[in-house]
C-alpha cells in the first residue's frame, strides 16, 4: 500500500519538475537580452532657394556725407525731414541769426574804433615827426608816436579780420545741399544748440546705391574683390540684379568679426535705400544641400553619412557615401549622394554601425 502511494506521488511530481527551468540550468531555450534601440539626432535635408549660401545685407549709398554747421549756433529750422529728396543748394537747416547778426554789428563797430584810433595815432606821428625835424619833440618821443602808430594799424588789421570772420559766420547760418540726394538721417532738431562741426543730419546720393553685406573670413576667402554676385530683395525675391564686389573694408567688427562687403549693382533703380537684401555668389543658384559637419564620417574625399529609413514604425541607418563641396559656417554643401527630403544623422555618427536599428527623432 505505501509502495503504492510513493508511485502515485512520483508520476504526478515529473510533469511539474519538467515545467520549472532553473536559472543555472544553462538549456537552449533561454532568451538573448534583446539590443537597446535609442534616439537618434538628425535632420531633414531641405532645399531653400532663398536662403541658400546667401547673406543679409542692406542697400545703401556709396557717397554719403554727414552735414553741419561750421559756426555755433541755435538751430532754428530744419525743413527737411528723414526721406526727403532735396536738390542741389536746397536748404536743409538754418541757424538762428539773431546772435550772428549782433556779432556781426559788434565786429563792424571794432573797425570803426580801430580806424579812429589809426587816424589819431597817424596824425600824431606825424605832429611828432615835424616837431622832431625842429628839434622840438626827442626821438624817444618820436619812437613812441611810432610805436603807438604800428599798434593801432595793427588793432585795425586785426578787427577787420574778426569783421570778416562775423560776415562768413553769418552766411554759415544756413546749411545747403551740395548735391542732389535724399536726407537718410537726422540728428538734431530745432531749437537744439549746436556746436562747429556737429552733424545735423545725413544726405545720401541716391545715384551711388550699392548693396551692404558682413561676411566672415571664411567667405571672403571664396569671394575676393571683382566676383559676380546676385541681389534680390528680402521682400520679393524675383526684383534681382547682378553685381560685382568692389570693395572690402580692410578691418573686421570687433564683435562680429565679420568684414563689411561693398557690392556694386548694375541696375540699382528698384533698391531703395535701406531696403533689406541677400546676395550670393552668381553661380550659387543650382541645387546646394548641405548638412553640418559633425554628419560627415571618414577623411578626405571618402567621406559619408548615416541616412535614415522609416517604415511601419522601425527605423535603421544606412551609411552612405556623398561627394562634398564647399564648407562654410559649420555647414558642408553636398553635391551629390543625398536629396531632398532624406533623414541624416547629425551626432553620435562614430558609435553606429551600417544596419543599425535606431529609434525615434530628436529635433537639434
Amino acid at each position: 500500500m505505501i509502495r503504492a502511494a510513493l508511485f502515485v506521488m512520483a508520476a504526478l511530481a515529473a510533469p511539474a519538475a519538467q515545467a520549472i527551468e532553473l536559472p543555472w540550468s544553462g538549456g537552449e531555450e533561454a532568451t538573448a537580452t534583446a539590443p537597446v534601440i535609442r534616439p537618434v539626432v538628425s535632420i531633414v535635408v531641405a532645399d531653400h532657394p532663398s536662403q541658400r549660401r546667401s547673406f543679409a545685407g542692406v542697400v545703401a549709398a556709396a557717397t554719403e556725407v554727414q552735414l553741419g554747421f561750421q559756426t555755433l549756433g541755435r538751430l532754428s529750422a530744419r525743413p527737411v525731414d528723414v526721406g526727403e529728396t532735396v536738390k542741389t543748394g536746397a536748404l536743409l537747416a538754418e541757424l538762428a541769426p539773431d546772435d550772428l547778426q549782433d556779432n556781426v554789428r559788434a565786429a563792424r563797430a571794432a573797425v570803426e574804433t580801430a580806424e579812429v584810433t589809426q587816424e589819431t595815432a597817424s596824425l600824431t606821428a606825424e605832429r611828432v615827426r615835424g616837431l622832431a625835424r625842429r628839434n622840438v619833440a626827442s626821438t624817444a618821443r618820436l619812437e613812441q608816436a611810432e610805436r603807438e602808430l604800428k599798434s593801432a594799424e595793427a588793432g585795425l588789421r586785426q578787427a577787420r579780420s574778426e569783421l570778416a570772420r562775423a560776415e562768413d559766420a553769418e552766411g554759415f547760418a544756413r546749411l545747403m545741399a551740395p548735391f542732389d540726394g535724399v536726407v537718410s538721417a537726422v540728428f538734431e532738431n530745432p531749437g537744439a544748440v549746436v556746436g562747429a562741426g556737429t552733424p545735423v543730419l545725413t544726405l545720401s546720393d541716391e545715384s551711388t546705391r550699392e548693396a551692404m553685406i558682413d561676411l566672415p573670413e571664411v567667405a571672403l576667402s571664396t569671394m575676393p574683390v571683382g566676383t559676380d554676385m546676385t541681389i534680390w530683395l528680402e521682400a520679393d525675391p524675383d526684383t534681382r540684379v547682378s553685381g560685382q564686389i568692389e570693395r572690402v573694408e580692410p578691418l573686421a567688427d570687433a564683435a562680429t568679426r565679420t568684414r563689411r562687403v561693398h557690392v556694386a549693382m548694375d541696375d540699382s533703380t528698384s533698391f531703395r535705400l535701406n531696403s533689406l537684401i541677400r546676395a550670393q555668389r552668381a553661380g550659387d543658384a543650382g541645387s546646394a544641400l548641405s548638412v553640418p559637419e559633425p554628419a560627415l564620417t571618414g577623411t578626405g574625399d571618402a567621406v559619408a553619412v548615416w541616412v535614415i529609413h522609416r517604415q511601419d514604425g522601425a527605423a535603421q541607418v544606412e551609411h552612405r557615401p556623398v561627394e562634398t563641396g564647399e564648407r562654410f559656417a559649420g555647414q558642408v554643401q553636398i553635391l551629390s549622394g543625398l536629396s531632398v527630403g532624406e533623414e541624416v544623422v547629425i551626432r553620435g555618427v562614430n558609435s553606429l554601425q551600417d544596419g543599425q536599428p535606431v529609434g525615434r527623432r530628436v529635433r537639434p
